[in-house]
């Protein structure tokens, strides 16, 4: 761990997963940067202003390391007019047609990021859903920005490291939110953390970053002594004071039994793990008509957020790892982070 912590000048080996969709705030980064870890960001689903603002805000609020995570454009798959036509039916609301996101527009939003960051000079930035080009890559190297990338299988890691990563989160079929997978696989490319640790510990020479499930110490020492080099936590910091989940998502996050998640595509059209609720066992029979992410992402928004401004978490994604029945308490960053850190 001390490679990894030397290379990005962090105290302990934790990082504050870079969970997208508004529970993450400056003040959750900053203070996890603060108490030695690394925070993060979430670039996906915020405007480039916002995210320029967050930035600042996270540089007001420490001078210590931290990251920015951003969401690698995929070719977005035309809908059928049939399914289309079904979820109109379907859902209780939703976007307006002049809102459906283009591939244009996604990498019009990338680009504008990606030029924010190197401005803002931010230290670490991290990748998800993707590979970044070897331009993109190139402008970071010259700037001394250190980057991350995300991998599901070791076909994914192996590539990472090639492309010029600086290190790779091992995402487990264990974590909630979002699969990080982008390579084809002739399986469901769904492993476990541990199977995932040693498929490719031997292989890379890049530093390792565990995630999935992890929650508290125990998961930590356990990761670490499989081989990773760092754990990579989301669903224990969801549960914090400073985060800015719902409370009736946090509440649901404490009833949870590890054994109620799922991964689903019926909220955004890309396979995500979260806490099984009423719409996902009611739109279960109908998870191959989704439409493709990030249009059932785009389509979902307005019932989602119908749901939480009403506490009614039924019909919101409640993203979740499988930890989640270890979580029994709302705490402080600083207070999770002794706990995590603790000898």
């Amino acid at each position: 761990m001390g490679d990894i912590t030397t290379l990005l000048q962090i105290e302990y080996g934790i990082i504050q997963a870079p969970m997208a969709g508004g529970a993450v705030t400056p003040q959750l980064a900053a203070t996890v940067s603060q108490y030695g870890g690394l925070g993060s960001l979430a670039s996906g689903y915020v405007q480039p202003d916002n995210m320029r603002q967050q930035i600042k805000q996270v540089k007001q609020l420490t001078p210590r390391q931290f990251q920015v995570n951003v969401f690698v454009p995929e070719p977005i798959s035309e809908p059928k007019k049939e399914d289309v036509a079904f979820w109109e039916k379907r859902l209780p609301a939703y976007p307006p047609a002049d809102r459906m996101p283009s591939e244009e527009a996604l990498w019009g939003d990338f680009e504008q990021k990606i030029n924010i960051l190197l401005e803002e000079e931010v230290p670490v930035v991290s990748f998800t859903f993707a590979c970044p080009n070897e331009q993109t890559i190139q402008r970071f190297k010259q700037k001394g920005i250190l980057l991350i990338g995300t991998a599901t299988t070791k076909e994914e890691a192996l590539l990472l490291e090639e492309k010029g990563m600086d290190a790779i989160v091992l995402q487990g079929s264990e974590a909630g939110g979002h699969r990080g997978t982008f390579l084809p696989s002739r399986g469901d490319a769904l492993l476990g953390l541990f199977s995932l640790i040693t498929d490719v510990k031997p292989l890379c020479r890049v530093p390792l970053i565990a995630a999935g499930g992890i929650t508290d110490r125990a998961g930590v020492k356990a990761a670490l002594a499989l081989g990773a080099d760092a754990v990579q936590i989301g669903t224990r910091f969801l549960a914090s004071q400073e985060s800015a989940a719902a409370d009736v998502y946090k509440k649901a996050i404490l009833q949870a039994e590890s054994s109620e998640t799922k991964i689903t595509r019926l909220f955004s059209g890309k396979r995500a793990r979260g806490i099984v609720n009423e719409w996902m066992e009611e739109e279960r029979k109908n998870e191959e008509r989704v439409l493709p992410y990030p249009v059932q992402h785009v389509w979902t928004t307005p019932m989602r957020k119908a749901a939480a401004a009403a506490g009614n978490p039924d019909q919101m994604a409640l993203w979740a790892g499988q930890g989640v029945g270890r979580i029994h308490s709302i705490l402080t960053v600083e207070e999770i982070m002794h706990e995590l850190t603790r000898i």
